[in-house]
């Protein structure tokens, strides 16, 4: 699977483990940030989403602080289905229930282990469709 990655500084580490833990078996987007020096959030989501928009990749994940300024940004991309998890629960249900294509991860809130164990539930979830179908068709504003 092609997937996208990309993060701020408080990201950094994190997105690292990351990479580290998916590459063996998927190939990786590195969108930056490649240093934890302070840089601006909105420069990794647009590139990210350009990415998926594009085909590049098929899903992403997008790490900073809190995980919301990273989220609100690639929300902004008409397509982009963007879901904030800090659990596997939430991570499986916006792939199940809202055909999620990017994870966004809370670094400042959640270790490295729930991290992983968060991107591996989004990963190995896939969309229901049925009646979520409906709900994801509304979503997009012209």
């Amino acid at each position: 699977m092609d997937i996208s990655i990309g993060s701020d500084h408080a990201g950094f580490e994190l997105k690292t483990h990351i990479i580290e833990h998916l590459q063996s078996k998927n190939n990786i987007i590195d969108h930056g940030a490649y240093e934890n020096s302070s840089v601006d959030y909105p420069d990794f989501a647009h590139k990210l989403a350009a990415s998926i928009i594009s085909n590049k990749s098929t899903l992403g994940i997008l790490i900073c602080g809190s995980g919301n300024g990273i989220n609100m940004t690639v929300n902004k991309h008409k397509n982009i289905r963007a879901a904030l998890c800090w659990t596997n629960e939430l991570a499986q249900l916006a792939r199940n229930h809202n055909n999620a294509n990017v994870l966004s991860l809370p670094a400042r809130f959640i270790s490295i282990e729930e991290g992983l164990e968060i991107v591996d539930a989004f990963l190995r979830s896939g969309f229901e469709g049925g009646r979520h179908q409906r709900r994801i068709n509304k979503i997009n504003c012209e």
